[in-house]
């Protein structure tokens, strides 16, 4: 992964709010750039552990070396082929509280599946800046039961076609 600076791509960020709406952002365009250049250097991610991506990852650096290493076992790796459009990219984050270097988004996680199964689903993230970079963020689903259940059946091989 590039470690641009915001400047070198053309990217102002003024409010801890700002940042965090760009990483959502570059999430949403697939910008690894801007992504990483978003990042703090010693970055963590806290997702719920029952996920095929949960746990914790820490450092910039560590984040770049699992997406090219292991990128099934990443957020963007599972969910990547299941948002083959903006429509299912497309998060909708929406700044609920913002306290110092703390934000907190309200955002849509969206998908489809095989045949056309359609995913949607409400998460909460909270969210920390420091100088000016995303420090951390920590996700709460409102139902993984329902996100496993989901990634299950969209990982599942079609039926074969049966011999008529």
């Amino acid at each position: 992964m590039s470690d641009e600076s915001l400047d070198e791509i053309g990217v102002q960020m003024d409010s801890p709010a700002e940042v965090v709406l760009g990483v959502f952002s570059a999430i949403e365009e697939r910008d690894p750039e801007k992504l990483f250049a978003l990042y703090h250097d010693e970055v963590e991610s806290h997702e719920a552990a029952s996920l095929p991506y949960g746990g914790t990852m820490r450092g910039k650096a560590a984040m770049g070396e699992q997406l090219t290493t292991a990128p099934e076992t990443t957020w963007l790796g599972t969910w990547d082929p299941l948002q083959p459009t903006e429509a299912e990219r497309r998060m909708d984050p929406r700044v609920v509280a913002s306290s110092g270097e703390e934000v907190v988004i309200l955002y849509t996680q969206r998908a489809v599946g095989r045949g056309g199964e359609r995913f949607e689903a409400p998460v909460i993230g909270l969210y920390e800046v420091r100088e000016g970079k995303f420090a951390r963020a920590q996700m709460f689903h409102y139902d993984t039961a329902a996100i496993l259940a989901f990634l299950e059946r969209a990982a599942a091989p079609e039926p074969a076609p049966s011999a008529a």
